[in-house]
């Protein structure tokens, strides 16, 4: 009897897993953008076809939406995907989405935007061709107050639960990728190309964002690579090869009021090639506000003749006179910071430029394994600055160091 009901009980589990094998796969909802009115000739501006199609997909209410982009050249002006979605969304663009050349046809901070979103994957072989050079000439704001306002690439603000994978960027206006207030976000396989000297056109921004992952990914801009701003913090960027540029940099910090902590941020596995700045933080002297940066590991991180491979920065001024330039301290406060396994060439003869605050010195700054020789102009070995530093040393050290 007992055997018999045992029998049973596996019958009837075998029966349920048969059951739930074969229930069918409910597929997304695809939207071909050239079935739905968009046009891939490279000058019908397709903003309204992809808003309309964007607001059938997000307001499905049974399985996820697929918007797909073919190849070809897909004009756009400038766009907002707004939720919240009644599903998950999936965006494939295989084609090129085509910027205006004139920035003035752009009439929102953000050439595509998204907001209030969760559950968004973006994907692809396809290319976001912002037609910059038309607008670097423009980008002079520091000694024109007239200058005009250029479009970020691509932006996301209160998305959540999402991902970016694969796709290129080239020649934004201003930066490619702007993040505010996203959590939970991973950036994969992306490539972000700009001339070197096209200004401000940062690789990837983020400012009140949580953990952000970003890997394998593929940064030459004329600004800094990845751009880390007030209220970040959880993230980590590994794999990522930066340069042209000005290096993985967190800040600028402290000029304006409410700025919010930054803390537990992993930078490992990274190349920086050519590029102004490796490691970067700066903070401007005369604080607005009195802010906490903590908690930062760099590891495994290759120089290849970099301007400055190491620079704490806490006297920051990007163009002198700054207005808050000699009026007192940097009121920002860095600490626990440890930097593992860093080598290669610098091209300056100071390769590790510690520069902190009298008034909130750097506390617990751990150098281990530091490798860094000068491979500048002008001979002469490596040499390292300390100011307003505590903290300790272990390991081979080059160049040799400065610390209490």
């Amino acid at each position: 009897m007992v055997c018999m009901a045992y029998a049973f009980k596996i019958l009837c589990l075998f029966l349920l897993f048969i059951a739930v094998a074969s229930r069918p796969t409910v597929k997304p909802k695809v939207f071909n953008v050239r079935r739905h009115g968009s046009k891939p000739d490279g000058k019908t501006d397709n903003a309204n076809a992809f808003t309309s199609i964007w607001s059938r997909a997000c307001g499905r209410r049974s399985g996820s939406s697929k918007i797909y982009v073919p190849k070809g050249t897909f004009y756009l002006g400038g766009v907002e995907f707004v939720g919240p979605c009644k599903n998950p969304i999936e965006i494939v663009i295989d084609g090129t989405l085509l910027a205006p050349a004139n920035p003035r046809d752009i009439k929102q901070d953000t050439w595509i935007n998204f907001r209030y979103i969760n559950d968004l994957s973006i994907s692809g072989s396809g290319l976001l061709d912002g037609q910059g050079q038309q607008s670097w000439p423009l980008n002079d704001c520091h000694k024109n107050p007239n200058c005009p306002k250029l479009a970020m690439t691509m932006g996301f603000a209160f998305v959540n639960n999402s991902n970016i994978k694969d796709i290129t960027s080239l020649n934004s206006k201003m930066g490619h990728f702007n993040f505010f207030s996203v959590h939970h976000f991973n950036i994969t396989g992306v490539t972000i190309t700009a001339p070197a000297d096209s200004p401000n056109t940062d690789g990837i921004k983020m400012g009140s964002c949580s953990n952000i992952h970003i890997s394998k990914t593929n940064i030459g801009t004329g600004d800094d690579c990845i751009a880390i701003l007030s209220g970040t913090t959880n993230l980590d960027i590994s794999n990522v090869k930066c340069g042209p540029g000005h290096g993985i940099s967190v800040g600028s910090l402290g000029k304006n009021k409410d700025e919010k902590n930054v803390k537990d941020l992993t930078v490992r596995d990274i190349v920086f090639n050519g590029t102004s700045d490796g490691i970067r933080i700066k903070t401007w002297e005369s604080s607005a506000s009195k802010i906490l940066v903590s908690n930062f590991v760099y590891e495994n991180i290759q120089m290849i003749d970099v301007g400055n491979p190491i620079n704490i920065d806490q006297k920051y001024c990007p163009h002198p006179p700054c207005e808050h330039e000699k009026k007192g301290e940097s009121h920002v406060q860095i600490q626990d910071l440890k930097l593992k396994n860093i080598y290669g060439t610098s091209k300056n003869k100071v390769a590790v430029n510690l520069q902190c605050s009298k008034s909130f010195p750097c506390k617990n700054v751990e150098l281990i394994d530091i490798n860094l020789k000068h491979n500048g102009i002008k001979g002469g070995p490596s040499t390292a600055v300390c100011e307003n530093v505590d903290g300790s040393v272990s390991g081979k050290m080059v160049p040799q160091h400065c610390l209490n």
